[in-house]
């Protein structure tokens, strides 16, 4: 199990358990579970990067501790 935090910089900051194994998609419901939003209205990045649904964390060297932001479309 790895930790990622994501921030909207709203003031909005997640905390969310998973795998590495997961997809973006997946954790994009985790996330959409906790904040109360449509996940399918989240966009994660990282600098310019922006996450597409289908590859995995680990795939995308996502890993414990990390910081991932968040947007809305």
């Amino acid at each position: 199990m790895i930790e990622i935090t994501c921030n909207d910089r709203l003031g909005k900051k997640v905390r969310v358990k998973c795998n590495p194994d997961d997809t973006i998609g997946d954790l994009k419901k985790l996330i959409a579970a906790q904040t109360g939003t449509k996940y399918d209205k989240i966009v994660l990045k990282k600098w310019y990067t922006i996450f597409k649904d289908h590859i995995r964390l680990i795939d995308y060297e996502i890993h414990d501790g990390m910081n991932l932001e968040l947007y809305y479309q």
